[in-house]
């Protein structure tokens, strides 16, 4: 459950399972790239539930009767009160250049994109970036640890778990009720769930068609997707075959100079 991202998760060491290779008998059975699993697949499942009862009914209604053009707007929107994050992360990665870029397409879809409703920043040559702070973690070299679902939110991982309360407090919408009642603010943040479910709606669609284990296609999908960020787009293909990849070699592919 992208941008395509409420509560703080406390940050656990990712070497958990070194030290204890030989310990336990049972050891081998265990996949280091989650060996939470068992309980991940609880949270996973229960989140699963309350998508399919609550979410997807709710986002297939939004899908079917709200216009295209107007789900673009909305998207814009909410994409635009979160573009904070995105701009914060730029300059903690060193990516300067592309931070004042971004901070210029905040300001031109806030002003002349009437709040971010319309992308007019994009025609002039701003594109729209993906930061968050567990790539930022990444380039400032730490491992991304173990696999971990979080319930309600969704996959994510040690490293990446982090940047959940980041992600919230970039976020305009926090701050929306201290300048508006709750009676705009409640509607406002429902509306931005839908919107965000309804954006997962095709690839929900992908996982339940092709998928025989939901969770593992959901997990491997993340755990790639997060790779492709790492690198800006431009992953070395190696890096998708072996998911336990030398942290250490990544960490200095993606520490560019400052841009």
């Amino acid at each position: 459950m992208t941008h395509s991202r409420t509560t703080a998760l406390p940050l656990v060491c990712a070497l958990l399972f070194t030290g204890c290779a030989t310990t336990h008998p049972n050891e081998a059975s265990i996949d280091p790239v989650d060996p939470n699993e068992e309980t991940n697949r609880k949270f996973y499942n229960f989140t699963d539930v309350i998508d399919r009862n609550v979410l997807a009914p709710v986002a297939d209604v939004y899908i079917k009767y709200v216009p295209d053009p107007m789900q673009r707007s909305i998207g814009n929107f909410y994409d635009n009160l979160a573009y904070p994050n995105v701009i914060l992360n730029d300059f903690l990665q060193g990516k300067v250049r592309q931070g004042f870029q971004d901070s210029l397409r905040f300001v031109v879809n806030s002003t002349v994109g009437l709040g971010g409703l319309f992308d007019m920043a994009a025609p002039m040559g701003l594109p729209q970036h993906d930061e968050d702070f567990g790539q930022t973690l990444g380039v400032w070299g730490v491992n991304t640890g173990s696999y971990l679902f979080v319930p309600l939110i969704g996959p994510s991982t040690y490293r990446d778990a982090p940047g959940i309360p980041v992600s919230v407090f970039s976020n305009l919408l926090f701050y929306a009720g201290t300048v508006a009642s709750t009676a705009i603010v409640g509607p406002v943040t429902v509306l931005s769930i839908i919107d965000k479910r309804a954006r997962l709606s095709g690839p929900m669609r992908v996982r339940d068609q092709a998928a025989l284990d939901p969770y593992l296609f959901v997990r491997e999908g993340f755990l790639q997707q997060r790779k492709h960020l790492i690198y800006d787009g431009d992953p070395p293909p190696e890096t998708y075959d072996d998911p336990l990849f030398d942290d250490t070699v990544r960490n200095e592919a993606v520490a560019e100079p400052l841009r």
